[in-house]
């Protein structure tokens, strides 16, 4: 059984700890800050932000315009401190080295292992909540070396944690985006706060083609991220190396590309969030931009939480042995790892891509709907029945306008 660290305590209930510790809400560092969404949805819950930090240019005029009066750090790797009423410090740390699109270095690649800096600022002056987020493939990747490497460097300063994929597509927005969060504390059951609300697997029994089918137009050689009713996980760049949207299907035959007020939302942010960034980048910067983002009602559930802990017994959990695959979840008090039962879904509120949408997307050129049929069936990949034909028939339809 693998242990915290030895100074590490019991760490008592939340309700008990609760009215001693806090006046309810939590002093809120953001780093690797992005456009915001962990710092947005946890201040829809009530908590406030004290500092912002973020060196990508687009992210940070958005920053600045949408955080008002926030001091902003631009390098975490120059930070010498946290602000000194920090209680929270929450890192969606780059994913670059850790995507199955990405290079695949791991937790050591040049972008990834900016996470470090979390822990160097986390020694100097310790903080009692700690959330990190990043995507599911790191569980896999390298056999879990960099969620291996996350949790030692919580257990050796003190926390106690728990860690679980969680899909934004069970908290309201039409997007399958399995992520990885992970939530510490050096005296809280961060259980209560990530484990508490499962809904279970989520089912469906929709016969394909007859609702909207997401995918990405720019993959097609070794996947496609098929969507049903839903599009796959936004994200800061495609196959094709360019921030870009990806298709839907509609069942009556269209092709199309989402606005980006509807890619927005589809994040959970508002839409026309990211406007400001245009002043500084090209447009399409700004799907970069969403596509790293945190889904905000994702974090407005965690800040809830650490305002209201769920119960979690966790009783039945067994052990994680140091042979074992990571799992989906987690947890760590102090006395040994623990594999978690949850599912993926803390909730069932699904809501359909059709009704969804607001705005009017742009409809698949020629051009890219037959390079996408074209990687695909040289691929061999096997994708619905009808599903090459209905894109093949909407690029018919595209042609024969375009000729009159």
């Amino acid at each position: 059984m693998t242990k915290a660290s030895s100074s590490a305590s019991p760490p008592k209930s939340l309700s008990e700890r609760r009215n001693e510790a806090f006046s309810g809400t939590l002093a809120c560092a953001g780093l690797f800050a992005g456009i915001g969404g962990l710092e947005l949805g946890l201040s829809k819950a009530g908590h406030h932000t004290v500092l912002l930090c973020e060196n990508d240019d687009a992210a940070t005029t958005v920053l600045a315009k949408r955080f008002p009066g926030i001091p902003l750090a631009a390098d975490v790797r120059t930070m010498r401190s946290l602000p000194t009423e920090t209680e929270l410090v929450c890192a969606g740390f780059p994913c670059q080295n850790l995507t199955q699109v990405g290079d695949k270095k791991g937790i050591a690649g040049g972008q990834s292992s900016l996470v470090e800096h979390v822990f160097r600022l986390l020694r100097k002056r310790p903080v009692q909540w700690v959330i990190i987020e990043n995507v599911s493939f790191m569980l896999q990747l390298d056999r879990g070396s960099a969620i291996k490497k996350i949790i030692e460097s919580l257990e050796s300063l003190g926390y106690h944690w728990a860690y679980r994929i969680v899909d934004s597509f069970c908290f309201g927005v039409p997007q399958r985006r399995r992520r990885v969060f992970i939530v510490a504390s050096l005296e809280y059951d961060p259980r209560a706060v990530l484990l508490a609300d499962d809904a279970g697997p989520l089912t469906s029994v929709t016969a394909l083609l007859t609702v909207p089918l997401g995918f990405y137009w720019t993959e097609g050689n070794a996947g496609v991220g098929l969507a049903v009713d839903s599009v796959p996980p936004l994200k800061g760049g495609s196959g094709l190396g360019i921030p870009s949207a990806p298709a839907i299907l509609f069942p009556e035959g269209l092709v199309a590309t989402p606005h980006i007020r509807d890619a927005e939302r589809l994040q959970g942010f508002p839409a026309g969030w990211t406007d400001p960034a245009s002043t500084v980048e090209r447009a399409s910067i700004r799907w970069r931009l969403i596509g790293n983002a945190v889904t905000v009602p994702v974090a407005k559930w965690l800040g809830k939480r650490l305002l209201k802990p769920g119960n979690y017994s966790g009783e039945d959990d067994p052990e994680l042995s140091a042979r074992d695959r990571w799992p989906n979840a987690a947890w760590n008090l102090g006395d040994g790892r623990r594999v978690s039962k949850v599912s993926e879904n803390p909730f069932a509120n699904r809501a359909s891509l059709m009704n969804f949408l607001r705005h009017e997307g742009r409809p698949l050129s020629v051009k890219a709907t037959d390079g996408f049929v074209r990687r695909v069936r040289n691929s061999g990949l096997r994708l619905p029945r009808g599903f090459l034909a209905a894109l093949e028939r909407h690029a018919s339809r595209a042609e024969h306008r375009g000729s009159l």
